[in-house]
């Protein structure tokens, strides 16, 4: 791995204009079900932080590629889970992911669209959530929705810690930037599982209330 981040730092520095264009590549690819695992994206994510802060890349473009990457890649997997339901995961791939399947599943169903926001956060999850929405059937523009807004903070979240760091804001350290972007994404977690929370609070409230009133 350290040998491919070297690598790809070294060209998109040299490269400057096929930057945006490679680093989104890379994250489609992790953003796939199942090839996202083989795909280091979210170290090169703060790697490209680091040379935005230094003023190598230009932030709006990287910014832009890898959100579209990132929405398209989970799009695809989203696809694939509506098209051919329960079946896409009798795949002989699947079948060392059993567990994490199982796990992706009831937390598909209990979370519901915030489980797309959630699971961009963790590596077991965000392979596997947007199929599970597909099989699930979720209604295509709700997750589609939760995919774009999801898809700018995972990757803005990624890109903070880098820039952070290289622009040394305020004395700012990489340890201090990680704990910024995890801050930042586990406040926007907090809020999405509240207003889950919230939201099944109040379901629940109406359908007891029409249970009493019948």
């Amino acid at each position: 791995m350290d040998t491919l981040l070297k690598t790809v730092a070294a060209f998109v520095t040299e490269h400057q204009a096929w930057a945006g264009v490679i680093l989104g590549a890379l994250t489609f690819a992790e953003s796939l079900v199942l090839i996202g695992a083989f795909v280091p994206a979210t170290a090169l994510m703060l790697l490209a932080g680091t040379l935005i802060g230094g003023g190598v890349l230009d932030p709006f473009e990287v910014l832009a590629w890898c959100t579209l990457g990132a929405v398209l890649g989970d799009a695809v997997s989203y696809g694939l889970g509506r098209r051919l339901g329960p079946r896409a995961l009798r795949a002989p791939a699947f079948r060392s992911q059993r567990r994490t399947i199982a796990r992706t599943r009831l937390f598909a169903r209990r979370y519901g669209v915030a489980s797309i926001f959630i699971g961009r956060f963790f590596g077991p999850l965000r392979a596997f959530v947007p199929i599970m929405a597909g099989i699930l059937q979720m209604k295509s523009w709700t997750f589609q929705t939760a995919n774009v807004l999801s898809a700018v903070v995972w990757i803005a979240t990624l890109l903070a810690p880098g820039y952070l760091a290289a622009r040394s804001l305020s004395g700012v350290s990489l340890e201090m930037g990680l704990a910024i972007a995890a801050g930042v994404a586990l406040t926007v977690v907090g809020v999405v599982v509240a207003w889950r929370f919230t939201a099944s609070r109040r379901g629940a409230a109406v359908v007891v209330v029409a249970r009493s009133e019948v």
